[in-house]
């Protein structure tokens, strides 16, 4: 049987790399697309908001991690002053045309020290915040929490890696749900969690910067980069489901909302056709898509992960089951390029591993071909409509909201972002195709709409379809040429590249 399934998984691969139209030479329209669809665009709290110390908002484990000094160049204390310039860019959103905007709400904003009292003047913010998005007809749709938990929890017991959060994270959600669910109908619970644990708990790259020698890439004081990544990872999934428990047992029937996890995702090809890349693309799916989206389907973990990870993944009981399967109404997916992979079996012969040594494969993203600008993504629009269609096929095709889709350019004065351009025509484009083919996908947001503080290299890249100039006072935002395009778009101007290049380009650049 065993013998019989390699072709089979071989064909599957390749149908997905043949889904995929040539969208970039395409014309389509945003009434090409479902009625119910949804377009829009996102920001995070710590990446957007600023005002860290004021109002009565405490620490995350961001705010920690920017001011120690080991990683960035730069942090989140004023980042775009969202919390003060909200109004004038929810007013920008609405001049550009988009139909929602996907926030996350600041845990330690909210409820300063993680548990307890409340913060009014957090409350008020994201009510205003909220308030005002439905004044312009766009529908909020919020985050519990963007890798930015309390630093008070982190202090008190270690964060995602104690139990312990599970019930102070419900708290949370409770709260949140209590006081904005009447508005807001679409809920995430976690942010990437997969890749958040991996960052925070096996290369230590974020916070909380934990990892242990020689698989993190930074000095970690502190981790243990074979065992805790597990652990996190399982821990989030019960805290999710707590939350969606709760939500669905207390607040949907009344609020008519939804909610969902996040997860980051590539699109794993095979580097060679040869037998072992082609298993070696589906055990990267399985570990890092199915480590956290089986538990939620299936109920229990891959069995390719349980059996490399060993006593090092927490098992779940019966009743963690039976209340993490079928938790979710819909996944959110976070998709910026593809990985080309070949086995590195050779891993699981070390004396210790982490997921990545686990995982035995050799992950090959970025400039693989050799034809991408200096700070840009790939251009790969392919490997999207591949990500939607495994969960199409071996998922049961659920409810998937594209959360994250976007071009990185390095951060700098030109505002003719023709790379972004020609990026988002071709993924969205993707993602027609892919609805084309079937996907139960509802909805797409790029990422960002402005260029926000980023959790990888802080200021130093940019995603943004407006422009902050962060040497002016006021830090002026100013439409880049990828705001007209997505604009036209979402008004229903029929899309092509050469549509695209037409369009009257903003010539300013500003002084360095």
């Amino acid at each position: 049987m065993a013998n019989l399934r390699l072709p089979m998984l071989f064909l599957l691969l390749l149908s997905f790399e043949k889904l995929v139209l040539s969208v970039d030479a395409e014309k389509y329209s945003r009434r090409d697309f479902p009625p119910d669809f949804v377009f829009g665009s996102g920001t995070s709290a710590y990446q957007y908001e600023g005002a860290a110390f004021e109002d009565g908002r405490t620490p995350s484990i961001w705010d920690t991690a920017t001011h120690s000094g080991n990683i960035y160049r730069g942090n989140g204390d004023i980042a775009c002053d969202g919390y003060h310039k909200y109004k004038e860019d929810i007013q920008l959103m609405a001049e550009t045309g988009l139909e929602a905007y996907r926030f996350s709400i600041s845990w330690s904003r909210l409820i300063p020290n993680g548990r307890g009292p409340v913060n009014p003047k957090g409350l008020e913010y994201y009510n205003n915040v909220i308030n005002e998005l439905l004044k312009h007809g766009i529908q909020p749709y919020a985050t519990l929490t963007h890798d930015d938990i309390p630093q008070s929890i982190e202090d008190e017991y270690e964060g995602w890696l104690s139990r312990k959060i599970v019930s102070d994270f419900t708290a949370f959600a409770d709260l949140c749900f209590r006081e904005f669910g009447d508005r807001v109908l679409f809920w995430t619970t976690v942010n990437e969690a997969n890749i958040f644990v991996l960052g925070g708990y096996d290369w230590g790259a974020i916070p909380p910067q934990r990892c242990s020698r020689p698989f993190g890439i930074w000095n970690c004081s502190r981790g243990d980069s074979s065992l805790e990544p597990y652990i996190a990872g399982h821990n989030i999934l019960l805290a999710h489901a707590s939350a969606v428990r709760l939500y669905k047992k207390k607040y949907q029937g009344v609020q008519h909302g939804s909610i969902g996890i996040n997860i980051y995702t590539f699109h794993f090809v095979p580097f060679t056709n040869a037998t072992e890349d082609v298993i070696a693309a589906e055990r990267a799916k399985r570990f890092f898509i199915g480590w956290i989206v089986d538990p939620l389907v299936f109920g229990d973990y891959p069995e390719i992960v349980k059996k490399h990870a060993g006593t090092r993944i927490p098992a779940f009981t019966e009743h963690e089951r039976e209340q993490v399967k079928g938790s979710f109404d819909f996944i959110g997916l976070n998709h910026y390029m593809t990985s080309y992979v070949t086995d590195k079996s050779s891993s699981l012969e070390r004396n210790s591993s982490d997921f990545f040594a686990d995982m035995a494969v050799q992950m090959m993203v970025g400039d693989v071909h050799g034809d991408t600008p200096p700070g840009e993504y790939p251009f790969e629009p392919s490997g999207l409509a591949g990500i939607l269609e495994y969960f199409k096929q071996f998922y049961g095709n659920p409810p998937i909201h594209i959360h994250e889709n976007g071009q990185r350019t390095q951060r700098n004065t030109t505002l003719n972002d023709t790379g972004r351009v020609k990026y988002l025509h071709g993924y969205i484009g993707s993602v027609l195709d892919a609805l084309r083919n079937g996907s139960n996908t509802k909805g797409y947001f790029q990422w960002s709409f402005l260029d926000v503080f980023e959790l990888v290299d802080g200021y130093e890249s940019a995603y943004g379809l407006y422009y902050v100039d962060l040497d002016d006072k006021d830090l002026k935002r100013y439409p880049k040429l990828s705001s007209h395009w997505y604009s036209n778009f979402l008004k229903g101007k029929t899309i092509s590249l050469d549509f695209t290049l037409n369009i009257e380009k903003s010539t300013y650049h500003f002084s360095q």
